[in-house]
């Protein structure tokens, strides 16, 4: 082997990353020797694998595991891809987010899996297919459709293996895993129609799929009890509590009568049981409050939220079986957890 000063190396690892190629040409060897003996093979003699692992050691030379991982065939990291809405700012450490996340790491952990976290701006979609073309994932899953549906149907005409949190739509080419939201704004709704309040205001976007499916449970409840719905009674309000916050604010100062407040979900309940409260309501005495997930702090308000449970404890599993018949060549088909009302002191 053609002798190389320690300067020599150190001027060509500057300027660019050393690879496995260029420690095959130091040592006189071929780069598969230099892969088998970097990953600990037997077919190379030791005296060789030891050269090779000092030269390696001494130009900082480490194995790409990702790479490596893409040529075995045995990638075992799912892509878990949270999108960032620049209009809302929701942010990562919203309950919901925190409650998937960790039913999802459970999941992947029971599965042998690792997790990589990553956030994409909700307008570029297009963009976590990077996590899956250059072999960092095998598979992903989203949490949320966020209003950006025809993106993620692009995505699946592109066999990007994925599996999404959130609501089943019309046309949809991907699999979904979710709450039958329907069904629990409905729940939500009928248990405050069944108190007796008749001016129930819904809060929340129904321009996001998950929301809109509650409004239309909500809808459903007062058709189904022959109760009209006053178009007043909507305060649109993003899943974010300052802004939350202000929805009602605003939506008080134009003195619109009401009784209830079914909330599209908890973080936007809790928020406004403290507005209500700072502006003297009493709750639920002069209005009963309603959530959707059932985040712990739900248990912990005060007063404690009456609330719709989505079954956060079990999304995680059903969404790594889903993105795994992705993965098998399967066709996955879309799937609806149940609901249930968790009724609490924040009605009667």
């Amino acid at each position: 082997m053609k002798p190389i000063s320690k300067r020599m190396a150190s001027s060509d690892n500057d300027k660019r990353k050393i690879q496995m190629i260029d420690i095959a040409r130091m040592a006189g060897v071929s780069t598969s020797t230099v892969s088998r003996a970097l990953n600990g093979s037997s077919l190379t003699n030791d005296e060789t694998r030891q050269r090779i692992i000092e030269l390696a050691r001494s130009l900082n030379y480490t194995i790409n595991q990702s790479a490596k991982s893409l040529r075995m065939g045995d990638n075992r990291t799912i892509g878990v891809v949270i999108p960032y809405d620049s209009k809302t700012r929701q942010h990562i450490s919203d309950p919901f987010f925190l409650g998937m996340l960790g039913s999802l790491a459970d999941a992947l952990t029971d599965r042998n899996y690792d997790l990589l976290l990553s956030r994409v701006d909700a307008d570029h979609l297009d963009d976590m297919a990077s996590l899956y073309d250059t072999g960092r994932a095998k598979g992903i899953i989203v949490i949320g459709q966020w209003g950006h549906h025809d993106q993620l149907n692009e995505l699946a005409r592109r066999h990007v293996p994925m599996a999404v949190w959130g609501a089943q739509l019309p046309r949809q080419l991907y699999c979904s895993v979710g709450s039958d939201n329907k069904s629990g704004g409905a729940l939500a709704t009928e248990h405050l129609l069944g108190l007796g309040r008749r001016r129930i205001v819904f809060m929340g976007d129904t321009e996001m799929p998950e929301a809109a499916k509650r409004h239309e449970g909500y809808l459903q409840a007062h058709k189904k009890m022959g109760i009209p719905v006053d178009p007043k009674l909507y305060i649109k309000s993003p899943f974010t509590a300052e802004e939350a916050q202000a929805a009602l604010l605003g939506f008080l100062e134009s003195g619109v009568a009401f009784d209830a407040i079914f909330a599209a979900s908890d973080l936007i309940a809790i928020n406004a049981m403290g507005v209500l409260k700072g502006q003297g309501v009493s709750i639920p005495e002069q209005v009963s409050v309603v959530g959707y997930d059932d985040i712990d702090m739900a248990s912990h308000s005060f007063p404690p939220l009456t609330t719709v449970r989505q079954p956060i404890d079990v999304a995680g599993g059903v969404l790594m079986d889903s993105l795994q018949e992705v993965l098998d060549g399967q066709i996955a088909d879309s799937k609806l957890l149940p609901t249930s009302l968790v009724v609490r002191g924040s009605t009667v």
